[in-house]
Parts: structure tokens; sequence; C-alpha cells
């Protein structure tokens, strides 16, 4: 069976951009803070989602409707009502992590399918056994914190679809924990979907170079014509010790595509595409290039490597991630 290639689609124009250059299904989510890339200007409205569901189902593709933050407590009610209007605009599966939606979508829409969202952070045999015999779970998305073989051995004792990432961001932390964002601007990546929001950005000259802030503190430094690269927090470049450095994670890009026959081979579902937070011509590169690899590969066609896609890549770097782990 072919892999399934799952697509980002920020704004309604981003999902017919995806359906266009061949994606198989396409995720997205509503414009508040039940999904978690809650940011101005992207994301849907209900009669927006409703006619990209639409126009998918007329190409025969499908829809993922992203319900993914965490409720605030004792305020479950937009979340609830994000799961609502997602069955009524006829998703075919709505993307969740929090245990309370996923019971309230178990009982209230049983023949709704229900993906684990990778902010649940399920990432081994016993946790994601527990969300598939509790909670009737069709897919998890994996961490991106394990290599092919881990992968393997997860599907083989679990025998349930598994999704995981194969463009985007490397994101080696632990999905679903992220706080330092939060510290920084009064505004939770994992309850309002807002991580490092453009609100709180700012450059700075300080005469030698440009200075990348967010919520006032400094991330990073750049030189005088080096690129300066989006202030988040798990991307800053901190001082330990006298010396600069990226402690959490270097501005590079994960990139799977020279690596899809291992990901089928261990048995992974689907493909997922980052980035509904960025453009059209972004979202039509790198699901064509995608698209032509997977059906090359359908073809038992042998896929040569070096299939860069460095010019949409963050840093303008790829890497394989976790994927060829050569670290314990």
């Amino acid at each position: 069976m072919s892999l399934e290639l799952v697509c980002p689609a920020g704004t309604p124009a981003a999902l017919r951009a995806a359906i266009d250059a061949g994606a198989d299904t396409v995720y997205c989510g509503y414009r508040d803070v039940t999904n978690a890339r809650n940011y101005p200007g992207l994301n849907f409205d209900q009669k927006e989602m409703t006619e990209g569901i639409a126009y998918a189902h007329q190409h025969g593709r499908k829809v993922l409707v992203a319900v993914n933050t965490f409720p605030e407590a004792g305020n479950p009610g937009p979340w609830q009502r994000a799961l609502d209007n997602a069955a009524d605009a006829g998703a075919d599966a709505v993307i969740l992590a929090d245990i309370g939606l996923l019971d309230y979508a178990m009982r209230r829409y049983p023949g709704l399918r229900r993906h684990l969202s990778v902010q649940a952070s399920a990432s081994n045999d016993l946790s994601i056994s527990f969300y598939r015999d509790r909670f009737g779970i069709s897919r998890v998305v994996l961490p991106r914190i394990l290599s092919v073989e881990q992968i393997a051995l997860l599907i083989k004792r679990l025998g349930i679809e598994t999704e995981v990432f194969a463009f985007g961001s490397v994101g080696p932390m632990s999905e679903g924990r992220c706080f330092l964002s939060s510290y920084l601007t009064g505004l939770s990546p994992t309850s309002e979907g807002a991580c490092a929001p453009a609100s709180h950005v700012t450059y700075e000259d300080d005469g030698d170079g440009v200075r990348s802030c967010l919520g006032g503190v400094t991330l990073n430094r750049f030189c005088r014509g080096e690129p300066a690269a989006y202030p988040t927090p798990c991307k800053g470049r901190y001082v330990t010790q006298g010396r600069a450095s990226y402690l959490f994670e270097e501005p590079v890009a994960l990139n799977a595509i020279d690596m899809l026959a291992d990901l089928r081979d261990a048995g992974v579902t689907a493909l997922k595409i980052e980035g509904r937070q960025r453009s059209r011509a972004y979202v039509s590169e790198v699901v064509s290039r995608f698209r032509h690899a997977i059906d090359a590969l359908a073809r038992g066609e042998v896929l040569a490597a070096g299939n860069s896609l460095a010019a949409v890549a963050e840093g303008g770097r790829e890497t394989h991630g976790a994927y060829r782990k050569g670290w314990k």
C-alpha cells in the first residue's frame, strides 16, 4: 500500500494548493485557541471549513481537523464546539491530544475517526495502547524522537496506523510539553496554540548586528548580513561556559524524502508535512516533490539520494533528525 501524504493547510487557499499539488489528505484547524497553530491571518471559520472539506471530497481527498490544544480548566466549551463543528462540516477525522476531548468525541461522535496528536507525546507501546484501548484511536502521530528501527518495533507491537513527520521542524523535544514560550509571552502553546506569537517579537539593531527578541528577552544575535531567524525559545542561541550555541535545536529542517522506502518498510501509514503557517508556494513545492517521490516508490523505482528542499527549508539546511539516530 502506498504511503499516505498528509499536508498542511493554514488557509483555504493553501488547502486548495495542497490538493492540487497531490496531497492525499490535508490537516487544518479553526481560527481560535483550539488548534496548535493559532496565529493571526491563519486557519478557518466554519463556512471556510465546510467549503474546504467539500473541495477535498470532490477530488477524492480527505481532511483532518486539528483540535489539539488542551482545554482551559473549567472551560471545555470552545474545544467541544470545535469538535461539533468539525463533525458538522464533514471532517474525515479529528486530531486530538486531550483525554477529556477524546472521551467527548468517542461518546458524541463514535463514527468519527480519532487520531492521536503528536501533542499527546505518546512515544511508547504502553501509552499508545492506552489511547487505543480506552478511546478507540485509529492512528497515532509519533513524536520526532524515534529512529526508524524504533518506529518499526512500535508498529509491530501495536498494529495501529502510524503517521510520522517527513518535512518541517526537527522538534526533538517531547511535543505537548513545551512551556518555554509561555514564560516569555504569557501565552501558552499548549492551551492557546500560540508559540512565539508575532505580537511579542522584535528585532533590535545594536550597532554591530541585530538581536532577535521574544517578550523583551534576547534569544539570538546575528551579524550584519546574516539572516535573522524567527525567535522561538527552542531555537535560541544561548551562552554557556562562555560559548554561544544552540542548546535545544538548531534552525534546520527535517527532510525524510530520501528515506521513504525505509519508512514504508517499517510499516508507516502516513507521512506528515509540517507548515500550516507557511505560504501557498511552500505547500505547492513541498507537496509536489513528495507526491512525485511517493509515486515513484510505488512504481518500484529506486529513489535517488540528495532530494534537497533546502530552498524552502528552515535555515536553508536539512537533516534526518532522529530517524537515523547515531546517539543513545
